[in-house]
């Protein structure tokens, strides 16, 4: 008899735990949220603003070497 979709699931989560690895939940906004878009627009140009000015690039400099090595993995 083949198994349930609820069987083969707890099969696969208890593989992955006994991987050494746990379930999170994370919880993101909700993208078609009225006002999502126009936050999101928002937020862009107060990060476009901050661009232009010494500080701003001085700190997307400084994030840019931080996760330089994480995007060079996804290559």
């Amino acid at each position: 008899m083949p198994k349930s979709t609820a069987e083969r699931v707890r099969e696969a989560r208890d593989k992955l735990r006994r991987a050494g690895l746990r379930p999170v939940q994370v919880w993101v906004p909700d993208a078609r949220a009225p006002g999502f878009a126009e936050e999101m627009r928002r937020q862009c140009r107060l990060i476009a603003a901050a661009e232009d000015t010494a500080s701003g690039r001085e700190e997307a400099a400084f994030w840019d070497a931080a996760t330089a090595d994480a995007w060079d993995d996804l290559d």
